[in-house]
């Protein structure tokens, strides 16, 4: 691979879009759109002490989201929008190989992805001061939004690459995305719910009087059950969406009650904790001071005890992405075997 002719290839792409109208009013609205959202969290905390985390959360998840709806047209048609165009097989024709027009055109769309990251960057820095945000916690999530955008770009030059249509393309690009985000949450519900556990509870109570106050005497013990969605074993259906990787990625933190401090954390442990099967059998003595319930078990036992989900998902989002830039790649390769009905060559 020839580093000066996939410059060539970065610098073609970037050039057309920045010579666009268009992508500077995309900039414009992305702005005032964080703008908005920046002050509605800040108006909604109220200015209170422990909110800082949660207004910075907030945000980099409305950054993230705003990301990974824009990215797919930014990517979707780079290799058939430019064979419509007739401006792809001129660059074939020339030294440049297939992987370096693929991987050219992934970096164009990774870094015009980061540009809006760049427009986000004030807002995320007022953030960050206000909420009183630890320089890791800040660096973490910065690094999964760089990654995340690449992991979109990937998807959507691949599949512009398989399939022969802009249109078609992109709409795949954003079905893909929506797998992600959406998807991975419904498939999740539903295969927990579907996938079920009987468990035996015991328990017994105090006796109460007519006036409903209690007595000294405890009632009989009774057996009940009752079935319980195991989503301990579809946990890594959840490990591939996006905002699941920033907020386990990125270092929790907890009060000493053990309540989460910002939203990263608080998502961070509900998935966690997903991974926790069920017990068979629970007990409950309502006779015993606390009722005999069990303590909630501490958040970073929870943490140390199950499997960093982001390591998952980053894996799973990798082999999605490479997988459809090698077959977008081999579907651009020239010379072609075969070519899909009505494809432009030239």
């Amino acid at each position: 691979m020839n580093l000066r002719r996939l410059g060539t290839v970065i610098a073609l792409e970037l050039t057309q879009r920045v010579r666009s109208v268009a992508w500077y009013v995309l900039l414009g609205v992305f702005a005032v759109l964080l703008l908005a959202v920046t002050l509605l969290t800040f108006a909604a905390a109220g200015g209170q002490p422990d909110s800082g985390g949660n207004v910075y959360s907030v945000i980099v998840y409305i950054v993230l989201l705003l990301v990974v709806l824009v990215s797919p047209t930014l990517a979707g048609n780079a290799i058939n929008g430019d064979r419509d165009a007739a401006t792809l097989a001129p660059v074939q024709v020339t030294l440049t190989t297939t992987p370096e027009i693929v991987i050219g055109k992934l970096i164009a769309a990774w870094i015009a992805g980061l540009a809006f990251v760049v427009v986000a960057i004030p807002f995320v820095v007022v953030a960050v001061i206000a909420g009183g945000v630890s320089p890791l916690t800040a660096l973490v999530s910065a690094l999964v939004l760089i990654l995340e955008i690449g992991v979109v770009a990937a998807i959507g030059v691949g599949l512009s690459g398989i399939l022969s249509r802009p249109l078609f393309s992109v709409a795949s690009t954003y079905l893909v995305v929506a797998a992600l985000v959406i998807g991975t949450v419904i498939a999740f519900g539903l295969s927990g719910l579907a996938s079920q556990t009987q468990v035996t509870v015991h328990s017994r109570d105090v006796i109460y009087d007519d006036q409903g106050n209690a007595t000294d005497q405890c009632g009989q013990w009774s057996t009940d059950t009752y079935d319980q969605p195991r989503f301990d074993r579809v946990w890594w259906m959840l490990a591939p969406n996006p905002f699941v990787i920033l907020s386990d990625a990125t270092p929790a933190r907890f009060e000493s009650a053990g309540y989460p401090l910002d939203a990263f954390s608080g998502l961070k442990l509900a998935v966690r904790q997903a991974q926790i099967p069920p017990k068979s059998v629970e007990h409950y003595d309502g006779c015993k001071a606390g009722g005999d319930v069990p303590p909630e078990t501490e958040p970073f036992k929870v943490l140390a005890e199950t499997t960093p989900s982001w390591a998952v998902g980053v894996a799973i989002q990798l082999v999605l992405a490479g997988g459809l830039m090698l077959w977008g790649g081999m579907r651009t390769r020239t010379p072609a075997r075969r070519l899909a009905r009505g494809s432009r060559i030239a």
